[in-house]
């Protein structure tokens, strides 16, 4: 197998991302619309700005002692990176975010503040974009999107920082949490993983979901009892993805339960993917909304130090049984020429 060539700058922003094997078990914290919105919903009144920097130092002092690294958004988030733990790696949100919902296609927006040259210089050693994607969508709104993630590819190649890519499935003409859906996501998220491992677009690691819905799997403790697979056609679907990665690949939990996401990374270990890790937010964090609308401050915190620490903890168990290297899809670190 021929050498990967890789810059300085990208190796490097990688493996601060990762624990000393190689894994990336990192934290994400870039929620802003979302969180704010919950926040008040716990509450019952509305969230600022500050209720937003407060909970993300909260999550951040505590649960940083447990991961690898830790995704920030840098509009509310940078003081909160001022309480990780000492050698946690930091990626910054580059795009704004959601989308809006009168144009057509989920169409992506950065930051106007934001350059990856100044994500750069507050300490970020990676970049991370979240995009809408359905490869069946009109071919020019996809056109759209593949040259928009060129250039934020292109953009990070000039700073030498890694690109990780968050690629997120979706069909205007379903619902995202039907059986419709859950036939056709191992297609979706398959078609995206390849085209976003092609050299053009600069992307050096790949967030993206799992490809199947748990909720419609056979056999597993999340099932909610209308099956779309059995537990080895899920098994298949996760290889039949990872197959066509060229880069590698992490797990984002996107907002299921700590239970539901553990038993998911359970299972693609069973199917062998060589997943680098996970980029986990909600899962370990969110039912800590509610008693911060409670309690505040003290209260989440004790919160974070008892059920916060035990569902990362849970996490980081069910990773260093299943997960890989982030240079396995290279055939071992020995396989990178750093240059």
């Amino acid at each position: 197998m021929a050498k990967v060539q890789m810059t300085r700058g990208k190796f490097a922003g990688i493996q601060a991302c990762a624990d000393d094997k190689g894994v990336i078990a990192a934290a994400a914290m870039d929620q802003r619309g979302s969180l704010k919105k919950a926040i008040a919903k716990a509450r019952g009144s509305d969230a600022s700005d500050a209720d937003l920097t407060l909970f993300k130092s909260a999550v951040t002092r505590v649960l940083t002692r447990h991961a690898s690294a830790i995704l920030m958004d840098p509009e509310y988030g940078l003081p909160a990176l001022e309480q990780r733990a000492p050698g946690t790696g930091v990626l910054l949100a580059y795009e704004k975010t959601g989308y809006d919902v009168n144009v057509k296609g989920r169409l992506p927006d950065l930051l106007g503040e934001w350059s990856v040259r100044r994500i750069k210089a507050v300490g970020g050693d990676a970049v991370k974009i979240l995009l809408y994607y359905n490869p069946s969508d009109d071919p020019r709104i996809n056109e759209v999107k593949h040259a928009f993630v060129e250039r934020v590819g292109a953009e990070c190649a000039g700073v030498d920082i890694p690109f990780f890519l968050e690629p997120i499935c979706y069909d205007d003409s379903m619902d995202e949490k039907s059986l419709e859906f859950a036939r056709v996501k191992p297609n979706y998220v398959t078609a995206y993983m390849a085209e976003f491992s092609k050299p053009q677009y600069g992307v050096d690691v790949l967030k993206v979901e799992v490809p199947v819905n748990v909720k419609f799997v056979e056999g597993m403790r999340a099932f909610g009892g209308v099956k779309a697979y059995s537990r080895e056609e899920a098994k298949e679907h996760f290889r039949q993805a990872a197959a066509v990665a060229q880069k590698p690949f992490i797990y984002l939990s996107a907002g299921v339960a700590n239970e539901v996401f553990n038993e998911t990374l359970e299972l693609a270990a069973e199917a062998g993917t060589p997943f680098a890790g996970v980029l986990c937010g909600r899962a370990t964090w969110q039912e800590g909304i509610p008693v911060y609308g409670r309690e505040g401050m003290d209260g989440l915190e004790a919160w974070l130090e008892d059920r916060g620490v035990a569902n990362i903890t849970a996490l980081n168990t069910v990773l260093a049984q299943g997960a890989k290297p982030w240079w396995t899809i290279y055939g071992g670190k020995d396989q990178i020429e750093v240059i």
